[in-house]
């Protein structure tokens, strides 16, 4: 038997029950279950006595005995640490090491927590358990379907008579009647969208209405509605100008993929774009509070998910479509810009911006004399040789400054052209002041345009330079019209494919396992590489895919059965030699042909080229369903596979109220578990036996069998007759057998 750890007098008293003459009734077990579930003080003295007088867990085995805990419990309550680190050896935490504790929205990894876990584990003398690597629930779906969801590229630039991204809030949208609005983050099209449930109350598709914002129309225009809709089944929405007497037809059919219907369906699986179709509606007086309603009530029990909603005034001028990228520097770096020659530096700044929030620094150096002195470009623009565009730009400078702008490869044929830059004739070069100055020249019968600033010729001399543009210079108005009204705002959604899909999100689940596999190298006994991975029947899961999910997500139905390969193998490469990898299963112990089809897996995996060491089984048991046959039968096929064979996260349900017979039983099976596990799992394969939370406390049990009381120790932190069942079954024998004294029961 291992040394005990450190057993004081003061833990014993902790852990011994109090005994006085008034507990004289209680020697029999005979409580009425209707006072409720028997408490471990109203247990008879004998058997209370002979619990109290027991070693500490870990005593009574070699083998490696674990505990499920939670971290915030065992750094905060003294009690809860005590037992921990006095009756265990190794330490499985519940959730600090899962992906969505370890992993940031933005897919970064944090191991703050993590680390503090480890190390005050190890000042303790305990060896940690990783608990998991690759499971399908508490993952950070939220980034790893940010990864796959479809590309969205927005339809040419137009600017929207209403707020409708709801990337500030609900920006006036209302609802005249029901249930108020709400946002949603989990579902939308950037980081929030307008959330509409419908109950089961509605009749038609006019009980469920939400209004717009009111918006401006002008007589004889036209305006373009155009909007995204998801919905969690599949339903149907409708639209209409709420009975206005300022448009030509206030009730217009909606127009999807080009079919006209009054109500679009919508689609439970991605996102479906209503548009008003090229020529929207028309507006026959002026009216400076139009609004427009979404009409959602004609499917029961759904909840819409609207997105990007855009009025559009058809005939207006288009919106300014600036070709250069980043040309008001808005990304906070050179993306899209090469610096040709620093010069004393070249940087993106706030305090160079002329509009935005940032523009560019450039600085000529002492000895600067030449224009490619200092010297940038922004990436080659594609223009259409037919058209006619104009180039400017912001600038001014500390002191007087000038410079040029070169176009390699040619523009009119010139790859130094002398041009009218301010308005003051044509020349070579612009001059700079202190004070804000727009420089704008027409750009024509150019296909490729290359725009490089030469800023070299004055030494000493730092520039600011801003709103960097090449736009289509306007055609006629009429021809303008007509092309808005043939762009209306119509974005593409490109859906990635399959393998697609499969590539990212192999690509993350290999880089995952390998950074987390590989920060704890030397720090973590073992790991639980993958994590339930089989359904009951003993096929491998498939899950499913829910691009609003933001906890659950199946790394198995991008990657298939394979997906445990990538992580065995991957968490290998990573730590090859410190760390035992295992595959973890419930319901073993109860379902033959999860336990076939799980072993049947471990060898597929190994087939495949990956090296696992062990399989754990959890064994959450019940005291009603849970058989004697099926535990043996369990541990004799998993100890036929020459694995390291461990008990993961043992505990036994003895229900909500349960009566002293029920904690006898639930006694007898953690004593019949263990048992069978010794007798039939040969001592080299045995990893250890893990033991699921400490206690009955509902702070252990808020999500997981809350009330059923599972545990060795009571909610008080006292010992049960469970706790004896256990150490019993470690021992190989009644331990109270032993004692001296009375304490027949």
């Amino acid at each position: 038997m291992k040394q005990n750890k450190i057993l004081t007098v003061a833990v014993l008293a902790v852990l011994t029950f109090g005994l006085t003459a008034c507990d004289d009734d209680k020697m029999n077990w005979g409580k009425d279950p209707s006072y409720g579930d028997v408490a471990s003080s109203e247990l008879p003295l004998q058997l209370q006595e002979a619990i109290s007088r027991y070693e500490v867990l870990n005593s009574y085995t070699t083998m490696t005995l674990g505990v499920g805990i939670d971290f915030n419990l065992y750094l905060n309550d003294e009690t809860y640490r005590n037992i921990v680190n006095q009756n265990f050896d190794e330490i499985t935490p519940g959730n600090e090491m899962k992906q969505d504790a370890l992993m940031k929205n933005d897919g970064s990894l944090d191991f703050t927590t993590a680390d503090a876990l480890v190390n005050a584990f190890k000042t303790a003398g305990l060896t940690v358990y990783g608990h998991t690597l690759v499971w399908h629930s508490q993952q950070r779906a939220s980034y790893l379907n940010s990864l796959i969801k479809p590309t969205i590229i927005p339809g040419p630039a137009g600017e929207s008579l209403i707020v409708g991204d709801f990337e500030d809030g609900l920006n006036g949208f209302n609802v005249p009647f029901g249930d108020p609005l709400s946002l949603s983050t989990e579902v939308a099209i950037g980081n929030q969208s307008m959330q509409v449930t419908v109950g089961d109350g509605v009749a038609g598709k006019y009980d469920r209405q939400v209004n717009s914002p009111p918006f401006a129309i002008i007589e004889g225009h036209h305006y373009g509605i155009s909007f995204f809709i998801k919905s969690n089944k599949p339903g149907q929405v409708g639209i209409d100008l709420n009975g206005s007497s300022s448009v030509a037809n206030p009730y217009p059919w909606v127009n999807v993929n080009g079919t006209g219907m009054e109500l679009a369906p919508t689609d439970a699986a991605g996102w479906t774009q209503v548009t008003l179709g090229t020529e929207g509606f028309e507006a026959t007086a002026n009216d400076d509070a139009m609004i427009f309603r979404f009409l959602l009530g004609a499917v029961k029990d759904v909840i819409y998910y609207i997105d990007n909603v855009e009025v559009t005034d058809l005939d207006a001028a288009p919106a300014e479509i600036n070709l250069v990228e980043n040309g008001g520097f808005e990304s906070g770096d050179l993306t899209k810009w090469s610096a040709l020659n620093a010069g004393a530096g070249i940087s993106v700044s706030a305090d160079a911006k002329y509009s935005g929030d940032y523009g560019l620094k450039a600085i000529s150096s002492a000895t600067s004399s030449n224009d490619w002195d200092l010297q940038f470009a922004a990436d080659a623009i594609t223009l259409d040789p037919t058209k006619t565009y104009t180039f400017s730009f912001m600038i001014k400078s500390d002191i007087a400054g000038k410079g040029r702008i070169s176009f390699p490869g040619g523009m009119n044929g010139n790859e130094y052209p002398w041009l009218d830059w301010d308005g003051t004739g044509t020349a070579r070069d612009f001059t700079t002041s202190s004070t804000w100055k727009l420089i704008s020249v027409d750009v024509t019968n150019t296909t490729t345009l290359n725009l490089q600033f030469d800023l070299g010729t004055v030494p000493d001399v730092t520039y600011f330079i801003d709103d960097v543009k090449v736009v289509e210079k306007p055609a006629t108005p009429a021809v303008e019209a007509l092309r808005a009204k043939s762009a209306l705002r119509a974005a593409t959604i490109i859906e990635k494919t399959p393998e697609e899909k499969a590539e990212i999100i192999g690509a993350v689940l290999n880089s995952y396992v390998t950074d987390v596999a590989a920060h704890f190298k030397g720090k973590v006994a073992a790991w639980d590489v993958v994590n339930e991975a089989l359904n009951e029947n003993g096929t491998v899961r498939t899950g499913e895919e829910d691009l609003s999910a933001t906890s659950t997500f199946y790394w198995q139905y991008y990657l298939g059965k394979d997906y445990a390969v990538t992580a065995f193998k991957a968490a290998r490469a990573a730590d090859a030699n410190s760390a035992e990898l295992f595959i973890n299963e419930y319901n073993l112990e109860s379902s033959n042909n999860k336990l076939e089809g799980l072993i049947n897996y471990v060898q597929y995996i190994e087939g495949q080229g990956a090296s696992i060491d062990g399989i754990g089984t959890q064994m959450h048991m019940d005291i009603k369903y849970t058989t004697k046959d099926g535990i043996d039968n369990m541990f004799k096929k998993l100890a036929a596979t020459g694995k390291l064979i461990k008990i993961s996260e043992m505990d036994i349900k003895a229900g909500e109220s349960p009566t002293a017979e029920d904690y006898a039983a639930q006694a007898e099976l953690y004593r019949y578990a263990i048992e069978s596990f010794i007798k039939n799992v040969p001592e080299p394969q045995r990893y250890g036996a893990t033991v699921w939370s400490i206690s009955d406390n509902d702070k252990e049990h808020e999500y997981w069998l809350k009330g059923d009381k599972p545990c060795l120790w009571d909610a008080d932190y006292a010992r049960k007759h469970a706790y004896k069942g256990f150490a019993d079954g470690l021992a190989g024998k009644d331990v109270s057998a032993d004692f001296s004294g009375d304490l027949q029961y």
